[in-house]
């Protein structure tokens, strides 16, 4: 449905999964104590690796799923781009525009998206495709990446009534 309950001492990063929540609509609770006296990077990075496996897991075998989606998602100025294939096999491929700001914010390190990305990518075993071709504000070239990637693993998690078994001539994912 969508419902979130967040909270990772992380602000923005809390925003990034109520995206995940509300536009991929997975319901999600997630409670992180991490170490952000150090800095927020374990506190994300762990986060992103549990997200994976418990998405992995709610997939179970993957039977009947669409398996292959895209969304492309504006914020303003900015554009995402991503491609999903619920694949079993974890892959990322990332690009966004250069030069952009180091921080959003006092605890979002903008070089942990993809890092972000990465861990999810990694547990849940997925192909990730993002692409962000232009933008000039942080802020939106990240938040248009979380709700393209969510937009794409609600499609891509979606039955298909047409497809039996598993959506792989290898026969598993």
């Amino acid at each position: 449905t969508g419902a979130a309950d967040i909270s990772t001492g992380v602000g923005f990063y809390d925003h990034m999964l109520h995206q995940i929540a509300k536009h991929g609509l997975f319901d999600l609770t997630v409670r992180t104590e991490g170490d952000l006296h150090i800095d927020a990077h374990h506190t994300m990075e762990d986060t992103a690796l549990a997200l994976g496996a418990a998405f992995r897991e709610a997939l179970g075998d993957r039977s009947g799923i669409r398996r292959f989606a895209d969304a492309k998602v504006p914020l303003d100025e900015a554009l995402a781009e991503v491609t999903v294939d619920i694949s079993g096999r974890p892959y990322l491929v990332h690009s966004e525009p250069e030069g952009m700001a180091p921080m959003i914010g006092r605890d979002y390190d903008t070089t942990m998206t993809r890092h972000i990305f990465e861990s999810f990518v990694a547990q849940a075993r997925i192909t990730l495709h993002v692409h962000v071709p232009y933008g000039r504000i942080p802020h939106h070239i990240v938040e248009c990446q979380f709700k393209a990637v969510a937009r794409a693993l609600r499609s891509a998690c979606e039955r298909d009534p047409r497809v039996t078994g598993v959506p792989s001539t290898k026969g598993t994912l």
